[in-house]
């Protein structure tokens, strides 16, 4: 069984995730405002020892773990990407409910990207591998892969990471309950910092 402790940390503010557009694999970067998030979790996690680093290809994703003191040591992890949203990246929800009114994308996914399968898959699969880990594990992702991520952890369906909101530059943690051995418990949920502009 695994001793890991994951610290999920979601990216900085980017001008796409400020207007609520869906972002998945289009490489945006931080803001000014995003870069001054991140560069605020450096002192939040510089004195936890990580034994692996591990971070989405994306660039929003690199530059806030970069901040944040731990590029270095950071391994890319193509499972960390945001969902794939397909013909609607870019768009928000009331643009693509104009033509597909009931449209959800925790239910029905993407035309042209990910279904919520395929994204259940992805986390099962990292899952599977961060439950052979120890010590503390970095995980530096996005908005809607870690609250998918959540719910899996918990043993939910990838659908119910709705009820897991997740703001820019929170720390979370995902860790296992000590006396029941393998349940999945979340220790802590969208502790986001404070930043002084």
């Amino acid at each position: 069984m695994s001793s890991a402790q994951v610290y999920f940390i979601r990216h900085g503010e980017t001008a796409w995730s400020l207007t609520r557009q869906h972002t998945g694999r289009t490489d945006i970067a931080l803001t000014t405002h995003g870069e001054s998030e991140a560069r605020e979790l450096l002192p939040r996690l510089a004195h936890i020892e990580f034994s692996k680093v591990l971070v989405s290809p994306r660039l929003r994703a690199r530059q806030t773990c970069a901040l944040a003191g731990l590029g270095q040591q950071s391994e890319i992890e193509p499972d960390l990407a945001e969902w794939d949203f397909g013909d609607y990246e870019g768009l928000l929800s009331a643009e693509i409910r104009k033509t597909r009114p009931d449209w959800d994308a925790w239910r029905d996914g993407s035309p042209g990207g990910d279904t919520p399968t395929d994204v259940s898959n992805r986390l099962d699969r990292l899952i599977a591998r961060l439950n052979t880990m120890h010590g503390n594990i970095a995980l530096f992702s996005h908005g809607q892969l870690g609250a998918s991520l959540a719910a899996r952890w918990i043993g939910l369906p990838v659908s119910d990471g709705r009820h897991f909101m997740l703001h820019t530059a929170s720390v979370s943690i995902l860790c296992k309950d000590a006396s029941v051995p393998n349940l999945g418990v979340i220790g802590q949920w969208n502790n986001a910092p404070v930043v002084k502009e």
